[in-house]
């Protein structure tokens, strides 16, 4: 069984990646158009949109963070998939969640990378 924060990084990732390809609409817009999707799961979309509130709301020092460590790449070459990992992964690591161990969310960002 796939755990409830497992699960809202996946989909804080999804909200992620629809966002940027929709134009940045806001982000209870995009939510509410996920959630006709992938069907109603209240405990994990509320903990995708916090997560995805707080990289969006952070998402300026997140982004730099990201291009000081992408040596020779400029952040718009990264594929939107892996930028938007990136920049969960970041976020999760800047606000040293106790629930969220740093190997838990470096691994995680992994697994996610791999699966798509």
């Amino acid at each position: 069984m796939i755990r409830l924060e497992s699960k809202g990084r996946a989909r804080a990732l999804q909200l992620l990646y629809a966002w940027e390809l929709t134009g940045e609409p806001a982000l209870a817009d995009v939510a509410s158009g996920l959630a006709r999707l992938t069907g109603p799961e209240p405990r994990v979309l509320d903990r995708a949109e916090a997560l995805a509130q707080g990289v969006l709301a952070s998402l300026p020092s997140i982004d730099r963070a990201a291009a000081l460590a992408a040596d020779n790449w400029r952040l718009s070459r990264i594929a939107t998939v892996e930028r938007n990992i990136l920049r969960l992964a970041i976020h999760e690591l800047q606000r040293a969640d106790p629930d969220a161990p740093p190997k838990v969310v470096i691994d995680e960002a992994a697994s996610m990378r791999a699966e798509t």
